[in-house]
């Protein structure tokens, strides 16, 4: 009886370190814990992806499969590395609790990539792109200076205006639906737009964190009351299948590659956030230059696999770090099991097809919120920069030619393609606009910093 004793406060002790092995009895419900924070996060991007491309039901279910695999892996490795870390094998993984999924800052662009190339365009401008992302973690120490507050608050804010009109259109049923805007999608997505708020408010520890996968399964159930959900796909879907690499093939294009490049260093910037919070969070310490080196390079390494493996790419998800920071639980093998639970659930295209059946305005009630904040946070980074004369002129430069010029494709009509594809999406016009006009009108502040930095020493 006392050794029982003795390995549950073992047990107890060992999920607030990063190392060690608690029993399965206390890791499988941590590691669940993880996985309903982000369940809904890491698959709304595919649906939407997924509508807009028109993909048909046993396609979406196999992109379904194959984003909850490669996450599973793909944070397997942020806990256990691969490599070491010297000049010819680079460090693969941040071994840190960062948990991966598929990244919403991806959608605009897949958007505008599918609508000119295809699912196969997508796929091949992801596997390219994060080339980018990978060089990023080799060279984060000198790149981190081009990619201040204010330009990844420009990104932000272009990715959740871009996303707020997807997100609506889904809350009114999807834009090929027949019933587009009828009173039952009107009804279904404030169902679930209500329930996430009255759990936001209300609602307690994980209920609160998991307010938007409770909310959708309210939504679920109503609309299957209603006599809005299809079942015919889940009964002939298999019951076990492996998904296959390059499903929907690869095709290459240099404009969309450099515009999925660009959003690349934005998911960077990501992980740069949220590896330091779990550390700062967790063990009271900055990120070292390793493990944020070997963070975003798992990032780029599962990215590839998943576009490898016919799925959109892959993040570090900042609500399983918010988890870290109030739960204090950093235990690997503790965030291991939910990713095998993960990876399991992806192995069983059932499991796909029930979701695939979902409504659309199921999801859209649950994601206008999140696309919401994804502005705010880019309001939230802008102001912490400061409204200076200078970074008005930035911001003016940034959103008056990089926002501007996207929304008048006309505009463009006669500048050559790259040029065209580039400015027509949103996101990247944005990011590489808000660069530029940050090197040409560089920060006063920072020199005297710098200076002040180098006579101290």
């Amino acid at each position: 009886m006392s050794n029982q004793v003795d390995s549950a406060v073992g047990d107890r002790e060992l999920v607030y370190q990063l190392h060690g092995r608690p029993s399965l009895g206390v890791a499988l419900p941590l590691g669940l814990q993880h996985v309903l924070a982000m369940f809904t996060g890491n698959l709304a991007p595919v649906f939407v992806v997924a509508g807009v491309v028109s993909l048909s039901k046993p396609d979406m279910i196999i992109m379904i499969q194959a984003a909850m695999i490669i996450s599973g892996i793909t944070t397997l490795i942020q806990l256990y590395p691969i490599g070491k870390k010297n000049w010819f094998l680079p460090r693969i993984g941040g071994e840190l609790p960062i948990v991966m999924g598929t990244s919403f800052a991806f959608v605009p662009t897949s958007i505008t990539v599918g609508q000119m190339y295809g699912i196969s365009g997508i796929m091949g401008g992801a596997l390219l792109g994060s080339i980018v992302e990978f060089i990023m973690g080799i060279f984060i120490k000198p790149l981190k200076r081009f990619f201040p507050p204010l330009v990844v608050g420009s990104v932000l804010i272009a990715m959740g205006s871009k996303l707020l009109a997807v997100g609506v259109n889904y809350f009114a049923g999807g834009v090929a639906s027949k019933d587009y805007g009828s009173p039952k999608n009107l009804l279904l997505g404030t169902l679930v737009l209500v329930t996430v708020l009255f759990l936001q408010k209300f609602g307690k520890g994980m209920v609160k964190i998991s307010s938007l996968l409770i909310a959708i399964l309210v939504g679920y159930v109503a609309a299957i009351f209603m006599g809005m959900v299809d079942f015919s796909p889940v009964a002939n879907a298999g019951w076990i299948s492996v998904p296959r690499p390059l499903h929907f093939g690869m095709t290459f294009h240099l404009d969309a590659i450099l515009s999925f490049a660009a959003v690349y260093i934005v998911s960077g910037l990501e992980t740069i956030g949220n590896t330091s919070g779990i550390t700062i969070a967790a063990f009271n310490r900055e990120a070292t230059t390793e493990e944020t080196s070997g963070a975003i390079m798992g990032d780029s390494f599962g990215s590839a696999l998943a576009a490898l493996f016919n799925t959109l790419p892959n993040t570090a998800f900042g609500q399983n770090a918010g988890l870290v920071a109030m739960t204090k639980v950093v235990n690997k093998w503790c965030i291991a099991t939910g990713a095998m639970v993960l990876i399991l659930a992806g192995l069983f295209p059932k499991v796909g097809a029930i979701i695939s059946v979902m409504p659309n305005s199921v999801l859209g009630g649950a994601v206008v919120t999140v696309f919401a904040m994804i502005m705010l946070n880019g309001i939230k980074m802008l102001a912490k920069s400061g409204f200076s004369d200078r970074n008005m002129l930035v911001l003016g430069i940034t959103f008056g030619i990089g926002m501007g010029f996207s929304s008048v494709p006309a505009l463009l009509e006669h500048l050559p393609k790259l040029l065209q594809f580039l400015f027509r999406d949103t996101v990247t016009s944005v990011c590489i606009v808000s660069i530029l006009a940050n090197i040409i009108f560089p920060d006063p502040e920072e020199g005297e910093k710098k200076f002040v930095i180098e006579v101290e020493e």
